[in-house]
């Protein structure tokens, strides 16, 4: 019997016929541990967080920093995570270094039945090890200017902008060949992201089986978005079930309708208005009210995404 010395591998019989045995055997076990090991890291499930901002990038508040330490948290449980957030003008480039993604821009996304060149731009928080893509697009984020105006009341062009963000965002998800096992949207500028969700599932099974968490934020506005959404979403194929959940848009309409189409709501602030919080629990979905205690809310929030997974956060 072949005996194994502590630290050592087996010796071998003498002659080529053990040399060559003890060969076999050696690329066999470290087969296995490649294996094992490949399969310790691939259990861990794949998260998109879908953004309104995130810090440092974007101006410090809690929503932007809990969209900043939530997925650094869960990229350190092991899971896989990609954030994308809108490029607004308030974002300095050269500051933070941004720099465009070649193989994901130039997709011409069409936009009330004009086409709009997505551009795709990265940058890095290094002390989290975190990337962070940027959509971007000339006209909706260059020469549109701010999202209010100076009374704080929507620009109601901001409609062109969420359809482009939420679409343009699904698209490079896509075309980066990453298939998520849940989406985590947050804030009203996400609003779009389970109606194109939705609308790309009956093209393409790309997201089937995609699960949705919408975190509700402390950022209501006044004022409507413009008249015309109703008819660029119907081109961008709207059924009339869609449109009764957006007609006569604004702040609170964006949101309910995107509380109706996600799998759970987190409520990230205690500062979200009551009545989306009540809207949501009457519509029997996954709650998760605030938590002050940061670490202790990141863990609950992953234990949701296991809650909605199921085994299918660890293929």
């Amino acid at each position: 019997m072949v005996k194994r010395f502590a630290g050592c591998w087996p010796r071998a019989p003498r002659g080529w016929f053990g040399d060559y045995f003890f060969m076999i055997i050696k690329k066999k076990i470290v087969s296995l541990h490649t294996e094992f090991f490949v399969s310790k890291i691939m259990a861990k499930g794949r998260i998109l967080y879908i953004n309104q901002g995130v810090t440092p990038f974007s101006e410090e508040s809690d929503a932007t920093v809990m969209n900043r330490y939530l997925p650094q948290y869960t990229q350190d449980l092991g899971r896989e995570i990609r954030v994308f957030v809108p490029r607004f003008t308030d974002i300095n480039e050269r500051k933070h270094q941004l720099h465009e993604v070649i193989r994901l821009s130039g997709m011409n996304l069409i936009v009330n039945n004009c086409d709009h060149q997505l551009i795709i731009k990265v940058g890095s928080i290094p002390t989290a090890r975190l990337q962070v893509y940027f959509i971007d697009n000339e006209e909706y984020f260059a020469k549109f200017g701010d999202t209010f105006d100076s009374k704080g009341v929507l620009v109601p062009s901001n409609d062109e902008r969420i359809l482009f963000f939420g679409r343009g965002t699904l698209e490079a998800v896509r075309k980066l060949a990453w298939q998520p096992h849940l989406i985590h949207f947050s804030g009203w500028f996400s609003g779009m992201v389970p109606f194109y969700l939705r609308r790309i599932n009956k093209e393409n099974a790309f997201f089937s089986g995609t699960r949705t968490v919408f975190s509700l934020e402390a950022d209501s506005f006044k004022g409507k978005f413009a008249e015309e959404m109703e008819r660029k979403m119907r081109a961008d194929g709207a059924t009339a079930k869609d449109l009764r959940l957006y007609q006569n848009l604004d702040y609170m309409t964006l949101m309910k309708a995107a509380i109706t189409y996600a799998n759970a709501i987190v409520i990230s602030s205690p500062n979200v208005d009551p009545e989306l919080v009540q809207f949501a629990k009457e519509n029997k979905r996954h709650v998760l009210d605030y938590m002050p205690d940061r670490t202790e809310f990141y863990a609950k929030i992953n234990k949701l995404y296991e809650t909605l997974c199921g085994s299918s956060l660890n293929n």
